[in-house]
Formats: C-alpha cells, sequence, structure tokens
C-alpha cells in the first residue's frame, strides 16, 4: 500500500510563494505524483503532475508559477507555489497513479488528506 502526506501549507499574501511536500510511504514510488485542489464550494481542480522520470505537466491557471520537482530515493515531490493569488485558495491533495491520463483525478489510486493553502488579498 501506498500512504501520500501533504505539508507546507497555510496563510500566504497574494504574490508571495508556498513549498508544499509530498512525503510517500510503501512500496517504491513507480508511480506518477499528481496535485490537485479544491477551493470551498468548487469541483476538485487539475494543478499538475510529474511522472516518475520527472516530466511534468500543469494546468494553464499555473503553468509559469508552480514547479513540480520530485526525488525518488526520498519518495518526496515538491509543488513550489510562486506569485500566489487569492484564486488559489484551495486545499491542495497529492495523489498517485500508475497510469494516465495523470491530469484525470479517477486515476488515482492514493490521496494525501491534504494541506490548506490561503492566500491573502
Amino acid at each position: 500500500q501506498v500512504q501520500l502526506i501533504e505539508s507546507g501549507g497555510g496563510l500566504v499574501q497574494a504574490g508571495g510563494s508556498l513549498r508544499l511536500s509530498c512525503a510517500a510511504s510503501g512500496r517504491a514510488v513507480t508511480y506518477a505524483v499528481g496535485w490537485f485542489r479544491q477551493a470551498p464550494g468548487k469541483e476538485r481542480e487539475f494543478v499538475g503532475f510529474i511522472n516518475y522520470s520527472g516530466g511534468t505537466y500543469y494546468a494553464d491557471s499555473v503553468r509559469g508559477r508552480f514547479t513540480l520537482s520530485r526525488d525518488n530515493a526520498k519518495k518526496t515531490v515538491v509543488l513550489q507555489l510562486t506569485s500566489l493569488k487569492s484564486e488559489d485558495t484551495a486545499v491542495y491533495y497529492c495523489a498517485g497513479a500508475d497510469r494516465g491520463p495523470y491530469s484525470n483525478a479517477a486515476n488515482y489510486d492514493y490521496w494525501g488528506q491534504g494541506t490548506q493553502v490561503t492566500v491573502s488579498s
């Protein structure tokens, strides 16, 4: 089994930065790791993913502002958030998937509990 734990959320002013981490335990991290977010009253939204080889893909809304990286030996994926906007406020989830498409939440088998990101304007 795989357990994912997010950390690094918090309160930040617009224009600021945060670093979210997703730590995995269990089997070797051979899967893609995606990040999703959900704001109050809205559906869960794809943010980006990073595959095992380090290839990345981002939603249009965050491309150029958010950056994914991973350390497979440490079983950790980092989502660096910069130039934050109030509309980035949400609970952020990391998830693991063995098969794509990785922009589809339905393909993810493993989910963390989420970490709150609040951006004040």
